[in-house]
């Protein structure tokens, strides 16, 4: 049986550079009737156990460390028992929120994932934050992009840890080489494919944000 992807819309507030803003984040869980895995545990971490459904969870992996996409991390990580993973160059940013608690485990570029018999490739994708991954799934045509790609463009690169230049790079070289048909599922809004995105990255350059 392959893994089905849930989705969660969850609301709270980003906080980074002295600024805040009210934002809506994306939770998707991965998995079957019995494991799972959540991408991106996003400002309620009873809302996200309560989706889980009694599924025994097996990690949260975070797509980079702003605030807003581990602020339940800690939260449901206690309550389930399951391992925090992020890319060690966001550990920055990770305390920033988490100042006393360091996550379980590294993510790293290459690295897979098994659940509920669905592998998930990471891919580090730095740009919008140091260490950004994005999360491939061949088996579900998905990949998981955290706040590198959404539909109509690169994420924000004008705060601290991020970088223009370098997210264009992660999402030429890394994500519009995946196949047309690929579903975007992003950290923020609506889905979209690889196939809509890629004829706009000249675009995108032109822009220069």
């Amino acid at each position: 049986m392959t893994a089905r992807i849930d989705h969660l819309v969850t609301s709270g507030t980003f906080a980074l550079d002295g600024g805040e803003w009210d934002v809506d984040n994306n939770v998707w869980i991965v998995g079957d009737d019995t494991e799972a895995i959540v991408i991106d545990a996003a400002h309620d971490a009873a809302v996200i156990a309560a989706a889980l459904g009694g599924r025994t969870l097996r990690a949260i992996v975070c797509t980079h460390a702003h605030n807003d996409h581990i602020d339940a991390a800690p939260a449901l990580a206690d309550a389930t028992g399951a391992q925090i993973l992020l890319h060690p160059d966001d550990l920055p940013l990770w305390k920033q929120t988490h100042p006393n608690r360091t996550p379980d485990a590294e993510l790293a570029d290459g690295q897979e994932l098994e659940i509920a018999g669905t592998t998930l490739q990471v891919l580090h994708t730095p740009g919008h934050a140091p260490g950004a991954v994005c999360l491939y799934a061949p088996e579900l045509a998905t990949v998981f992009t955290g706040d590198t790609l959404f539909q109509g463009g690169p994420g924000a690169t004008g705060r601290s840890f991020s970088h223009f230049p370098t997210i264009v790079e992660s999402i030429r070289d890394r994500l519009l080489a995946l196949p047309g048909e690929t579903t975007v599922r992003t950290g923020h809004g609506d889905s979209t494919t690889i196939g809509a995105e890629a004829p706009h990255l000249d675009e995108w350059i032109a822009r220069g944000h």
